[in-house]
């Protein structure tokens, strides 16, 4: 590590110009995020171009800003709206909508903010001191690996499947089903539905959006003239002493968990967020209070999906591999100012990447400031009143869903997974256990296929990979503490339906 040079690095980063350029990436990046349907992604594809004209580091620290900022600002219509910005904020879902829907919705967007911050942070401190190493380690991740990694994120399943173990794995294999919908990556050949707008498999932002938003909308629909939202108040831009230390230990780990994961290319911020959930609900005190709103299961989601922003630019960088969509497009902006990420970047062009770790650290203190600043404006939002409000999220949920593709077939996918969404609500089924195994089906699929492609279908041979069975342990270990949980949690039921009939 050349000192010298990392710390000149930062001066030059810490001009008025580029100091400018992160600020407005970071503004377009939190409200692209927050809007559903827009992604971080699509917002660095959108900007890609204007950069053109720019010096290389203005134009790398605006991208990266819109990236932290798109990161945090899917956290936004998750809390408010129940619509993940963001197919990483679908875990973020699970407690901050909740939170929101008891008035505390300031709280949980404040909390959302300080969590993205710190995980962000920390996969940024990780790509500037550990990325050689972590890189030579993702190199070992070959199919059986992905599988198995796979399989462990698949075993997250329980612990998001809220009361009902059985209904949640039914959610997950209906998941698991309609993930195979589509073309064949193998072989080439349609399988179930001979439409061409599932070609490409099941669109997922649609089926997002469909899943939490509209089936939201349809839901509210009978109540929207009769209530309104409650206020959020806003006491402060940041969490409370007590949350902090009631947040911490999730912060850290889903920070660490988020950076390990998004230096595994094809994973991503999605997968981080459920496994850093599973994570905290499994070491909690009180497992039977995620789902309700609690603070560590906002605090677990957000710190993952940020830590991963980090993560996902170690192999970019050190392997010239993208480790997600958001640093694939960032790796185009590289290539179209002369620069091939790879390992030769550590030799040829030293400077360079250093001034892409201090403008890495730099757009999440813009993020942060950016957040601090519109946190009231954002928390506003849910006091509208609802005959206001549903009709917006129909227009926006709409909106988005023709936005990826322009494509009136996946708007209207995305109505009849609303109208699924709300019949699964309607009989207590949740709905989370189908988003993640969408999101894992097709990379499980894929890469068992190519393992049992290169090993002649001896799947036993998979056993003998230490990474994979790393990944199998953990998935067995994951199992077992959901069920044990959801034992407490069932016995902790019973015990306060005891008290109540004793008390009455």
């Amino acid at each position: 590590m050349d000192w010298r040079l990392l710390l000149a690095s930062y001066t030059q980063v810490l001009t008025p110009d580029t100091l400018l350029f992160v600020f407005v990436g970071a503004i377009g990046g939190v409200l692209i995020g927050a809007i559903p349907g827009l992604t971080a992604t699509m917002g660095i594809a959108l900007l890609v171009p204007f950069t053109y004209g720019l010096d290389f580091i203005p134009s790398v620290a605006m991208l990266l800003g819109i990236f932290c900022g798109g990161m945090y600002g899917g956290s936004i219509a998750a809390i408010l709206i129940r619509t993940p910005g963001t197919p990483a904020a679908a875990a973020t879902v699970l407690d901050g909508y909740p939170m929101g829907q008891k008035g505390e919705a300031g709280r949980a967007l404040s909390i959302a903010l300080f969590s993205s911050f710190c995980g962000g942070m920390i996969g940024a401190i990780i790509m500037t001191f550990l990325a050689p190493m972590i890189a030579k380690m993702a190199l070992k991740f070959g199919p059986g690996e992905m599988f198995a990694l796979a399989v462990f994120g698949l075993s997250v399943i329980i612990s998001i499947s809220g009361k009902s173990l059985v209904k949640g794995l039914i959610m997950g294999f209906f998941g698991l089903l309609i993930s195979t919908v589509g073309m064949d990556k193998t072989c080439a050949y349609l399988r179930f539905f001979h439409f061409q707008g599932f070609y490409d498999g099941i669109p997922f932002i649609p089926a997002l959006i469909g899943l939490f938003a509209l089936s939201e909308v349809f839901a509210n629909f009978e109540h929207m003239l009769k209530s309104e939202g409650k206020a959020a108040k806003i006491e402060h831009v940041f969490p409370c002493k007590k949350d902090m230390k009631t947040i911490s230990r999730a912060v850290v780990t889903g920070g660490l968990i988020g950076s390990f994961v998004g230096s595994i290319p094809g994973a991503g911020g999605d997968i981080a967020a459920f496994v850093s959930y599973s994570e905290a609900k499994r070491v909690s005190k009180h497992p039977e209070l995620f789902g309700t709103g609690v603070p560590e299961g906002v605090a677990a989601s957000e710190s993952a999906n940020n830590g991963c922003s980090g993560g996902a630019m170690i192999p970019m960088l050190s392997l010239g591999v993208p480790g997600d969509s958001n640093t694939a497009v960032l790796m185009g902006a590289f290539i179209m100012k002369g620069f091939q990420p790879g390992p030769m970047m550590y030799v040829d062009h030293l400077d360079v990447v250093y001034a892409v770790f201090a403008a890495m650290i730099v757009a999440n203190f813009a993020m942060l400031i950016v957040g601090m600043l519109g946190v009231r404006l954002f928390a506003k939002v849910i006091s509208f009143k609802r005959n206001y409000l549903i009709p917006c999220i129909l227009v926006l949920s709409l909106v988005g869903s023709y936005a990826i593709n322009q494509n009136m077939f996946d708007v209207y996918f995305a109505i009849v997974m609303g109208v699924l969404g709300y019949l699964f609500q309607k009989y207590d089924f949740p709905l989370s256990p189908i988003l993640l195994a969408l999101i894992l089906g097709p990379m499980s699929e894929s890469n068992l296929r190519r393992y049992m492609q290169i090993v002649d279908g001896r799947f036993l041979l998979m056993f003998t990979r230490p990474i994979c069975v790393i990944f199998f342990a953990l998935a067995v270990f994951s199992l077992i503490s959901a069920l044990r949980n959801q034992k407490k949690i069932n016995k902790r039921e019973e015990e306060a339906e005891q008290a109540m009939k004793e008390g009455a």
